[in-house]
């Protein structure tokens, strides 16, 4: 087993280090998502924690960690008979992103469970971080009903395993740690505030302190023995004082006072529900455990809010995290000084609660201070055409023109892909998947993971007299198992290619399209896309956006979208074909959707507009959903965007009739290419 990185050598990070921290002083907090982006030790961190956590007594021989002062009454591998505990380290269990549902929450052998009614189960990763840690690197990356278990799991305690009327429950209680690149997609909110606390983490900008971070991670790589030799003492130090504090937290006190500052601090952010307010209390209460004291202050609330709260005001995944730290400051003013249940005025706050050095705290990041602004944020200028050139200012349908803002999104038409797909889970088109309605039955290739009960008694009834059927019990043999074939959504890879040129350069005009296109991408979140977004002007296209999961750079990228120029409408088709083309050697399941936004209108290059015609009949040939957003106003309208779906063989449409509350259908699916022949 190789030597992890000591906790302590970890440079900087305070914050990283003080939310995983009070999660070992107090579990229930909830655990932690570590957002950032890569190469800034989040994964690191989570490892060299294990280290510091004390060691569990377990019951000899029980494969789901029960502790033998109190052993779980309905453990599979029990009734426990009282017998001495063994003591071992606290496990580090870490769930991969394509982990199946069987590998994390335990599988049943269905065959013996009919035949003989025997609960032969075999554990699973829930069951292995029962009493320790539960790693997720990239969490944002796992399916979503994979988060939805795991989030309950940590929530209830407990891991219950349901296959036709064969239920096992068994505790699962462990710290869950989530990391995450924000810049591969989001979460959804409702996931988000299943975290009990969230961290930003970033890379120093300070010379000093990078140096020291690779100073150590090479003196740590050449030896890591004896790196970790030089840090025991740190180490140990610090593994005392989280056993301190552990013993320490029962006899905490959370005055009337403070939790009427914690209510009032979740009342003014707005936040759902009152999971934020426990949280909060329970982080509070930690960190007043972890700097020694045992009473809760003004100052650990704040501190608790920072880390509490960011994450749940999140409403979409264009709402910048973090929190007003002006407002809070007054909220928690407004709501004090407060009073302890005794009358007595409430003492100073520790000016040094859980803010030193010796392995964590300190105070949470800016909300806004470090971010890094995204293009157009700046307030730079976009760069302009040559002087001379067809796209220099001066013309009216040439001239460049700063990015303008986008319009109010609004809540679009469902788009969907038609057929059946079999790619990965979502919301949008019809697709084969392990979770949805039952739509048949099929022998299991592989493990069987979702029983067909009819089919299967089906199969076995012809043959029960030749099987010597004599009780009331079945006789089902392996070949007889039927797996159930389900009908679900994906999701897709919605490709966007929007027109920036000359003709919708009308500032009123192109903020309603960029509105429209920030609905599209809104829903795409929702529907769990990936997106990618290409624009055209001028002389040529570019791919402004590589497809990702990060819908919130798509929309970065396109408010900073400047237009002008001529209308290369076939250069956009292409370069989209080139994109599609690399997509699908990388992931040939998940299916395309291509959302043209433009007025239809070719300009620049001898006949652009056979030219893009034969560009659209390219997409077609070879099957790609389309969809024209037909982006042309005024009372004169040429109809080119409808040619063009034509010749895609998709469909148009205005952007009124984009609208869900338009009164032109509720639902348009996408045609495909050959379909309408």
């Amino acid at each position: 087993m190789s030597t992890p990185y000591p906790f302590t050598a970890i440079v900087g990070q305070d914050d990283l280090r003080l939310g995983l921290l009070l999660n070992a002083v107090s579990p229930a907090v909830g655990g932690v998502l570590v957002r950032g982006e890569k190469g800034t030790a989040k994964s690191t961190a989570v490892r060299a924690l294990a280290a510091l956590m004390p060691e569990v007594s377990v019951v000899p021989g029980c494969r789901f960690s029960c502790d033998p002062v109190s052993p779980d009454p309905a453990c599979p591998d029990g009734p426990h008979a009282e017998a001495a505990g063994v003591s071992r380290a606290a496990r580090t269990v870490e769930l991969p992103v394509g982990a199946s549902e069987d590998r994390l929450v335990g599988a049943l052998d269905i065959e013996r469970a009919l035949s003989e009614g025997v609960k032969a189960f075999e554990p699973g990763l829930l069951a292995d971080a029962h009493r320790g840690i539960l790693y997720v690197d990239e969490v944002n990356l796992l399916h979503d009903h994979l988060v939805d278990l795991l989030l309950d799991a940590a929530a209830m305690g407990a891991s219950y395993v349901e296959r036709e009327g064969v239920s096992v429950r068994h505790a699962a209680r462990f710290l869950l740690v989530g990391t995450m690149n924000p810049e591969e997609g989001e979460l959804r909110p409702q996931l988000l505030d299943r975290f009990g606390l969230t961290v930003e983490v970033a890379a120093s900008r300070d010379t000093d302190e990078r140096v020291e971070v690779v100073r150590r991670r090479l003196a740590y790589d050449d030896d890591p023995e004896g790196f970790a030799a030089r840090w025991a003492g740190e180490e140990s130090a610090l593994r005392e004082r989280i056993a301190a504090a552990r013993a320490l937290l029962p006899r905490v006190v959370l005055g009337d006072g403070v939790l009427r500052q914690i209510a009032a601090t979740c009342a003014a952010f707005e936040v759902d529900g009152m999971r934020a307010d426990i949280v909060m209390a329970r982080t509070a209460t930690a960190l007043a455990a972890w700097a020694g004291r045992e009473e809760v202050t003004a100052d650990d609330v704040r501190q608790a809010a920072l880390l509490a709260l960011p994450h749940r005001r999140r409403r979409n995944p264009f709402d910048a995290p973090g929190l007003d730290e002006d407002k809070l400051d007054q909220t928690l003013d407004e709501a004090g000084p407060q009073e302890d249940n005794d009358g007595d005025d409430r003492p100073d706050p520790d000016p040094d609660g859980g803010g030193d050095d010796d392995g964590g705290g300190g105070v949470p990041p800016q909300a806004d201070g470090d971010r890094t602004p995204p293009r157009g944020e700046s307030g730079d200028t976009p760069s302009q055409a040559p002087e001379g050139s067809p796209d220099a200012p001066g013309r009216s349908t040439g001239a460049e023109q700063q990015p303008v803002a986008s319009a109010e999104p609004f809540r679009t038409k469902t788009l969907s892909v038609p057929g059946l797909g079999e790619g990965a889970a979502g919301r949008r088109s019809r697709a084969r998947t392990e979770h949805g309605r039952t739509t048949g039955a099929r022998r299991p290739q592989g493990a069987l993971t979702k029983l067909h009960l009819a089919a299967t008694v089906q199969a076995a009834a012809p043959h029960q007299r030749a099987r010597g059927r004599s009780g009331r019990g079945l006789v089902v043999r392996r070949d007889d198992l039927r797996q159930a074939t389900r009908e679900g959504r994906e999701g897709n890879l919605v490709l966007f290619v929007v027109d920036a040129s000359g003709s919708m350069a009308a500032r009123q005009r192109m903020s309603a399209v960029k509105g429209a296109v920030l609905s599209l991408l809104l829903d795409a979140y929702q529907r769990r896309d990936k997106v990618g977004l290409v624009t055209f002007r001028g002389r040529e296209a570019e791919v402004a956006l590589p497809p990702t999961s990060s819908v919130d750079a798509a929309a970065s990228r396109l408010e900073s979208l400047p237009t002008g120029g001529r209308t290369p409408l076939a250069a956009g088709l292409l370069k989209a074909h080139d994109v599609l083309r690399v997509e699908r050697l990388r992931d040939p399941s998940r299916r395309p959707l291509l959302v043209v936004v433009t007025d239809g209108r070719a300009t620049g290059g001898p006949e652009p507009v056979a030219l893009a015609g034969r560009a659209g009949r390219l997409h077609r040939s070879e099957g790609t959903a389309s969809v024209v957003v037909d982006c042309e106003s005024g009372y004169v309208r040429l109809g080119l965007a409808g040619e063009l779906a034509r010749e895609l063989g998709g469909t148009a449409v205005t952007l009124d009739e984009l609208r869900a509350d338009s009164i032109a259908g509720l639902v348009k699916d996408v045609t495909a290419a050959g379909r309408a022949a």
